[in-house]
């Protein structure tokens, strides 16, 4: 297994070892013994699992009550996985970072309580993603950001993605900032 540091502190991209020949492969995604030796969490109480046609975008959300870890893969296709930092007290507090997830490679990224999430389906034919999280889902203590928020400075590779009418009506990153959640 092969864990990789990003230049905002706390989110990794697990890279499994993976197995493979002509008939295809094999790969164990998840073994609790390695993500303890890395300094992982463990303790994961859900695993969810979520499809969407390509051109998806979900977004930016946030658990700020009982706040959610996330351990996110595609399972099938490939996105485009956004987090953004929303840790007041972070150095890299604001910035954002992209990873592409696709399921011909299996790998993880570890998103810690304390960002705001959302992915774009760049597989024409969608994509299914899975997730494991270290917190019940709480709908009471959710929240978000808008994805298109020019001040967060994201690189979204379209300007007209499918997105729910809540998703477009999520507060901007300067209504965020007058009551920062974590």
């Amino acid at each position: 297994m092969k864990v990789t540091d990003f230049p905002i502190e706390g989110p990794k991209l697990i890279e499994p070892k993976v197995h493979g020949d002509s008939r295809g492969f094999f790969t164990e995604r998840y073994r609790e013994d390695l993500f303890r030796e890395f300094g992982l969490p463990t303790n994961f109480v859900q695993d969810n699992y979520s499809r969407s046609q390509g051109g998806v975008l979900r977004g930016l959300h946030y658990q700020f009550d009982k706040p959610q870890g996330k351990l996110v893969t595609a399972a099938t296709g490939r996105i485009l996985d956004v987090i953004v930092d929303i840790r007041k007290s972070s150095s890299t507090f604001g910035k954002s970072l992209s990873v592409v997830l696709d399921s011909g490679k299996p790998t993880w990224l570890w998103v810690p309580p304390g960002f705001a999430h959302g992915f774009l389906v760049l597989s024409a034919e969608g994509a299914d993603l899975m997730y494991k999280v270290t917190a019940f889902y709480n709908a009471g203590g959710e929240g978000g950001i808008r994805w298109s928020d020019p001040k967060l400075k994201i690189d979204w590779p379209t300007n007209e993605p499918l997105v729910s009418a809540r998703d477009a009506n999520l507060q901007s990153w300067d209504e965020y900032l007058k009551d920062p959640k974590f």
